[in-house]
């Protein structure tokens, strides 16, 4: 897929956009209840983790845009999580339909209109289809030899991956010892991204990580946000690049930006409170990926 660039107009842009994204998400929230009601999943009460897996095909049906599901085996257990169908798959359905209203990006589409969404195993020869993969969950991760060297493989080709929905110490522990099996330091190391970084500005201006917990811990917990406690108060947006300076991994660490997306239609107070700031990070993200 071509690269997006922003015009010399993308000063102006990043000023108004701001403007019509949350009017344009209010309209358009319904789009993942309407998309489970089609399908059978009665709106609202879908289970999550209930979907069985769309592994994708040898043969992607065209080269548009499209985000997979990175799965992977979970070998510990964290609270709240259910390891990598966790946010599966209406946090990528809602973000690449946002992708598509909000810029020009030509999305994968099914025949009913539907954003394509995939899983992929990282021993996948359909992985390497996979312009972006995605994975929540991750500080439950482990990772096979075999499955080292493939994601190592993915990485080094141009492949990006995203994680997110991870909290506190152990969490992040467990991650990184992984990771770091697949991008060894000094080679490759785990960095955090200061905000004066052009990711954060390439469409909206970012200023400020928002931390977003689930939905079902928001409703417990009157709003409170840090899933848990004291040991996940700070966001952490940490990134590891090539010798090119590439970013090639985002690890969005104790937020939860998928549900964000995903339960975008399910409570008009937890859209407006973290549905927009959401979009604006993860709408960067995507479009830094593809253009750099």
């Amino acid at each position: 897929m071509q690269p997006i660039r922003l015009s010399r107009y993308a000063p102006f842009m990043r000023r108004t956009l701001w403007l019509f994204i949350v009017p344009m998400l209010i309209a358009a929230a319904g789009t993942g209840v309407a998309f489970a009601q089609r399908r059978g999943f009665g709106g609202f009460g879908f289970r999550e983790g209930s979907l069985p897996a769309r592994y994708a095909p040898e043969h992607m049906p065209d080269a548009d845009f499209v985000i997979c599901r990175l799965s992977y085996s979970s070998v510990r257990r964290e609270e709240g999580g259910i390891g990598w169908l966790t946010d599966y798959p209406f946090s990528e359905i809602h973000l690449t339909t946002r992708l598509a209203e909000i810029t020009k990006t030509r999305v994968s589409r099914d025949s009913e209109g539907t954003p394509n969404y995939y899983v992929v195993r990282p021993t996948d020869d359909a992985l390497f289809n996979c312009p972006m993969i995605v994975a929540s969950d991750v500080g439950t991760i482990g990772l096979e030899p075999k499955e080292i060297a493939r994601l190592r493989e993915y990485f080094l080709k141009g492949g990006f991956l995203w994680v997110d929905d991870f909290w506190g110490t152990e969490a992040w522990e467990q991650w990184a010892e992984q990771i770091q099996e697949v991008l060894p330091s000094p080679d490759f190391r785990i960095e955090d991204l200061p905000l004066t970084h052009p990711l954060f500005h390439a469409m909206f201006e970012v200023s400020k990580l928002p931390q977003i917990t689930n939905i079902m811990f928001w409703r417990r917990n009157g709003g409170y946000t840090s899933e848990r406690n004291e040991d996940s108060v700070d966001v952490h947006f940490r990134v590891i690049k090539d010798r090119h300076d590439r970013i090639m991994v985002v690890m969005t660490h104790n937020t939860d930006m998928g549900d964000s997306f995903e339960r975008e239609g399910e409570d008009p107070e937890f859209f407006a409170q973290f549905s927009p700031a959401g979009y604006a990070l993860g709408l960067d993200i995507l479009l830094h990926a593809m253009s750099h």
